[in-house]
């Protein structure tokens, strides 16, 4: 039983506890998250390695007023568990249950709704700055991951938060580097000098009055600058935050309660310059699988506690084809470039860096960078292909536009978890790519119905010379058996898949197998209607799609995106200049909002993009 955890309705609390029972707290909380998410799936491995971290911090801070910022917030399953959230934990990231990420809606602990990395430094200045401006007195803490700290836009915040010397704190949670026993007991002791109070006191008190002895007070105190700066090069990592204008403490045990505590203690009573925090974790903390593979329960499925292996069903998905399909591709074309902005296993690209290691790059956490990155390398008549996330490629909307558009660069966009991704959430769906890549002059943007197609698609890229984008889902391609052979499919070419004379659906991507099955419960009643996979929603098969609507007259435009802006707006404009009399035209998409977390077959359902669901929209079309 979590007899502690159940006395936490709110991060105060745990000063109610002695300072001895928070080890055993942090054991209930270990056991709790192993335990949920082995039955909703969520971010594992790295929730596992802040316990400690969370707690120390939570225990030092005051929350009724102090804020913490968290970056990305993906880890923040021990902040809800001490926020208040304890019976409700059981529903995390399940249909109208607690949100994987930081939710404003949920909490008054959650400043904000989040899941995207590198923006909290930004946010933290922000708060801070109109904190001064309002001459109020709490403290403000961002928590950036070491991953997250790589992307420009944290950079970014942290050259402006040392260039305006504001009194912020920023944790970085380093889940990467070992923790050294010489390194560590010697930042450990040098921590303990530079955070005492009586020691800045005494710093500061001796510069004063060596800036009083005429001549050379000056240069003695620049002299002792450079002295300790010289100690901090030898004994610990933090010169560059220095020289961005932090006071740099660490690095510091993440597991050692009593030491982070102390070390949160003593800095939070610091007045002036913002300070570096740097706490070494390790990801999967107490849960042996999880350590030994940190990767694999990142963001993990459901699974069995006692062997750590998955209990979802293992099926051939759109990420397994497209990593197959381009290991296949680069054996024969050494021109090849497979890129990665920190995510090769989720992309299918890590089969892809293990047999061609020198033909595969992951820039980390910088997508602007990898897409910037991949259209370098085509001057040099190399064929990049970018595997990103559909939510995570629209930070680097300007270089699509910049690098690859304008200059005509053959890079190949494959646009992973496009559409409805399930439980991460609004912040995770990828229902903006059809819009904002359809608007870029040259770039053709595609998006297969199944394994054959997608197979197909990212050959005809590769023999194209030019941009293009492959969308494709977070879900299992359809059944049916995946031939060996690769079709190339003509850019710009669609297809008729069945045959009517009551009216069109006309669908693109995972929801042409949907507009099929809707097709087959029309003709049940007697509707019999001609379904068109369209294939490309730039460009589009106009003259497919133009005399497919005049002889049906009735038409449905289907598709997993949102209603501004994507395929059904792209027909539309088509049709707008046919002057055609007589033609009706209804879209089902997703509606112009932020789409909950759900499982993907329960929002897809919610909004009716299934079979039974057009099957319905289409009935309507007609009886309108």
């Amino acid at each position: 039983m979590a007899e502690l955890l159940s006395k936490i309705n709110n991060p105060n609390d745990l000063k109610k506890l002695g300072k001895g029972d928070l080890a055993a707290l942090a054991g209930e909380i270990r056991e709790q998250i192993i335990t949920t998410v082995s039955r909703t799936g969520g971010h594992l491995a790295s929730n596992l390695g802040v316990v400690e971290l969370t707690i120390a911090l939570y225990y030092a801070l005051d929350l009724d007023k102090d804020k913490v910022v968290w970056d990305v917030g993906h880890l923040i399953y021990t902040h809800k568990l001490l926020t208040g959230r304890v019976e409700a934990f059981k529903t995390l990231r399940q249909y109208k249950g607690l949100s994987g990420f930081p939710k404003k809606e949920e909490s008054p602990y959650d400043l904000l709704t989040s899941g995207h990395s590198s923006t909290a430094p930004s946010t933290t200045l922000g708060i801070v700055c109109a904190r001064d401006l309002m001459k109020t007195k709490e403290k403000v803490v961002a928590v950036i991951g070491d991953a997250s700290l790589m992307g420009g836009m944290a950079f970014e915040a942290l050259n402006n938060i040392g260039h305006l010397q504001k009194n912020v704190i920023v944790v970085l949670n380093d889940n990467e580097m070992g923790i050294s026993k010489s390194v560590g007991a010697l930042s450990n002791y040098l921590n303990r000098i530079i955070t005492a109070q009586m020691y800045n006191r005494f710093k500061k008190d001796v510069e004063f009055l060596l800036k009083k002895v005429p001549a050379i007070g000056g240069k003695m105190v620049q002299l002792g600058k450079r002295i300790e700066e010289s100690l901090k090069s030898l004994l610990v990592p933090g010169m560059l935050f220095e020289e961005l204008g932090f006071r740099y403490i660490g690095p510091i045990d993440g597991h050692n309660l009593p030491v982070m505590i102390d070390t949160f203690q003593k800095i939070l009573k610091l007045n002036g310059k913002p300070i570096l925090v740097h706490v070494l974790t390790k990801k999967g903390k107490g849960y042996k699988f999880a350590e030994k593979k940190p990767w694999k329960f990142h963001s993990t499925p459901p699974f069995n506690i006692k062997t750590g292996d998955s209990t979802q069903i293992d099926k051939l998905t759109y990420t397994g084809v497209f990593g197959e399909t381009l290991c296949e591709l680069a054996r024969e074309n050494r021109k090849i470039i497979a890129i990665s902005a920190g995510m090769p296993h989720g992309t299918g690209l890590d089969k892809f860096s293990t047999e061609f290691p020198e033909r595969f790059f992951d820039t980390g956490i910088s997508e602007q960078h990898a897409v910037g990155f991949a259209a370098g390398l085509t001057l040099k008549e190399f064929q990049p292909v970018v595997a990103i996330y559909s939510t995570f490629l629209q930070r680097a909307y300007d270089q699509i536009f910049h690098e690859i558009c304008l200059q005509k660069a053959p890079v190949i966009l494959a646009i992973d978890r496009a559409g409805i991704v399930g439980e991460d959430g609004p912040t995770h769906h990828g229902l903006f790519d059809f819009a904002y890549l359809r608007s870029l002059p040259g770039i053709a943007v595609s998006s297969p119905k199944d394994g054959e197609e997608l197979k197909g698609m990212l050959k005809t890229a590769l023999a194209s010379k030019r941009p293009m984008a492959i969308r494709y889902p977070r879900d299992f391609i359809p059944e049916g058996k995946l031939s060996a052979e690769m079709k190339p499919i003509p850019i710009g070419k669609g297809e008729i898949l069945r045959q009517g004379k009551a009216g069109l659906i006309l669908s693109i991507g995972s929801m042409v197998y949907p507009s099929l099955e809707a097709a087959e419960d029309l003709a049940g009643e007697g509707i019999n209607v001609e379904v068109i996979n369209a294939r490309f929603v730039k460009p589009l098969d106009e003259s497919l799609i133009v005399e497919a609507v005049k002889r049906n007259k009735n038409v449905l435009i289907v598709e997993e995106h949102s209603f501004i802006g994507g395929f059904g707006s792209a027909v539309l404009e088509l049709l707008g200049g046919q002057n055609e009399e007589g033609i009706k035209v209804s879209r089902l998409a997703m509606p112009d909002k932020f789409i909950e977390a759900g499982k993907r077959e329960k929002i897809l359902e919610l909004y009716g993009l299934t079979g039974t669901g057009i099957a319905r929209k289409f009935k309507e079309c007609l009886n309108r």
